[in-house]
């Protein structure tokens, strides 16, 4: 069980893409069973919408790579903790890239194929070629039989600061290379 943050909240600073004051930070520290203490940090911007979060383990970590096989339903209820710095990989469907835009969350397997899902969904009501269209219909199709347990699937994280993790005896953890 993960514990109830409290959350420092500082209100009405200057939103770095915007410059409207009203930037809200927050930032909490909580402590992950067989992962340790990390700190919670959020930007939110009234104004603009601009949000930015990430998490960063207390303790310092080594680079690390997570490989977990996802092979039922339950699975799908696994601990993920993902820095802002780490890609993630889901098998051959699609990835989550680090970068400027990207987020630091805590959350579940489940919960990271979903985003992975609401990428391809856009992707396919985008698509302007049938041939993509398809191939998203197709990724989307696979995802839904993991997310059942009817298939299973790769998913590697690859986290330079180490702030990352999958919290399964399941999961191999190694260090990454450079």
């Amino acid at each position: 069980m993960i514990d109830k943050p409290s959350f420092e909240v500082v209100k009405n600073e200057k939103c770095p893409i915007c410059g409207a004051n009203e930037l809200e930070l927050m930032e909490a520290e909580r402590d992950i069973p067989f992962f340790g203490p990390v700190a919670i940090f959020s930007m939110d911007c009234n104004a603009c919408k601009y949000h930015k979060a990430d998490i960063e383990a207390l303790v310092k970590h080594e680079p690390t790579r997570f490989v977990f096989e996802i092979t039922c339903e339950e699975d799908m209820k696994i601990r993920v903790i993902k820095s802002s710095f780490a890609k993630v990989k889901i098998g051959n469907i699609g990835s989550i890239e680090p970068g400027e835009a990207a987020n630091g969350y805590v959350t579940n397997i489940e919960g990271v194929l979903n985003r992975l899902k609401k990428h391809i969904e856009h992707l396919r009501d985008g698509a302007e070629n049938p041939a993509d269209s398809k191939k998203a219909k197709n990724h989307l199709k696979k995802l839904i039989r993991v997310m059942w347990g009817q298939e299973s699937l790769k998913i590697t994280i690859d986290d330079p600061t180490g702030n990352s993790a999958i919290i399964s005896d399941k999961a191999e953890k190694s260090k990454l290379k450079k």
